[in-house]
């Protein structure tokens, strides 16, 4: 952990705007040197939630402490500027008018010239950019903007790095590899940072745990592999992976469903619940039709070579819709084929239709 790296509490914290409720009574804590994502759809509040700790916006009630001082609170509004934390925004808000050195100590005014200097030139070469001093933004490619910002930002050393949708600007390729730049940066600082973005992909590349947010609330906070493997709910679930979904009924711990009997959790309640089947829990084998017939078959509708993966569509009695099924083909069939079907029950997760 970096020296001057600070913890973040927001607590209870609630925004409204007219009759909209932007942000509803949320309590989060960020550990000194912890990245968190702030993750969720447009509209569910976690811009504005970041915003209020920068100090941008207002909050009409709750408290916001950085290393334990009261930045916001009843009676009691700091300047974005006396609160010792970076933004970077979206549009990484660059300065046209001034050189790539001169953004980057913009934040270094409190600090002799000499020593702006050094923190700069230090802060440009750490980002692989120090060549390009002298130039200006317009003659930078989005990557090497995105990276100026992220100079800028770390430059004075903030207890608390905010960054809000940093790589959305970003082509795919360059995302990928400007994203783990980022990261590795900001682990090699040791900087406390909380991060905005939508992509659930991103947020479990980056994140040393996810604030999973829903009409400005956090539904669920923990590790990737707890939002993946052990989501609280159906929305929590949808939000990292598109499962093949099929609506079915609980009764004395089991599930009846056309693709055969599941078991129901012990939280879930006799009554309607929906079966979630991950799509690359599904492999498909050739039916031998000398053998007695599998428990379970469907028919090909479709194939698409993804790559690394196949996406097929395999039409399966009794089911509405075609089942999705994704990963490495060990078998292609033909379009019309008959297919045996084989279900992981690890990859299957089975919530209650009130937990939508």
């Amino acid at each position: 952990m970096r020296k001057g790296a600070a913890s973040l509490d927001v607590q209870n914290v609630r925004q409204t705007f007219g009759a909209t409720l932007a942000v509803d009574d949320v309590t989060l804590r960020v550990e000194p040197g912890e990245i968190v994502c702030l993750l969720g759809h447009s509209g569910c509040g976690k811009t504005s939630l970041l915003r209020m700790v920068a100090g941008l916006e207002r909050p009409d009630s709750g408290r916001v402490l950085i290393d334990g001082r009261e930045v916001v609170g009843p009676d009691r509004f700091t300047s974005p500027e006396q609160r010792g934390v970076g933004m970077m925004f979206q549009d990484y808000a660059l300065f046209p008018h001034l050189t790539i050195f001169e953004n980057v100590t913009f934040g270094l005014s409190k600090l002799p010239a000499n020593k702006a200097r050094i923190v700069a030139e230090a802060q440009l070469a750490r980002v692989g950019l120090l060549r390009y001093a002298k130039d200006y933004p317009h003659m930078l490619s989005g990557g090497e903007q995105q990276r100026v910002a992220l100079a800028r930002a770390m430059a004075p050393h903030p207890g608390v790095l905010l960054m809000d949708e940093p790589f959305s600007n970003l082509d795919q390729r360059m995302r990928e590899r400007i994203r783990e730049e980022t990261t590795a940066l900001l682990r090699e600082n040791g900087a406390t940072a909380v991060v905005v973005t939508h992509d659930p992909e991103e947020a479990m590349q980056i994140a040393d745990r996810i604030a999973l947010m829903r009409a400005g609330k956090i539904v669920q906070m923990g590790t990737a592999e707890e939002l993946y493997e052990r989501p609280q709910s159906l929305f929590a679930a949808r939000f990292f992976c598109d499962f093949n979904e099929i609506d079915a009924n609980a009764h004395d711990g089991c599930i009846a469903t056309p693709l055969g009997e599941f078991e129901a959790p012990s939280e879930v309640a006799d009554g309607p619940v929906t079966v979630c089947v991950r799509p690359h829990g599904i492999s498909l084998e050739p039916v031998d039709a000398s053998a007695p017939p599998p428990p379970l078959t469907g028919v090909l509708k479709s194939r698409r070579y993804l790559g690394e993966d196949d996406l097929q569509h395999v039409v399966v009695q009794g089911l509405d819709a075609p089942l999705r099924v994704r990963g490495a083909a060990r078998f292609r069939p033909e379009v019309g084929e008959s297919v045996s079907l084989r279900i992981d029950a690890r990859q299957v997760l089975v919530f209650s239709r009130k937990s939508v």
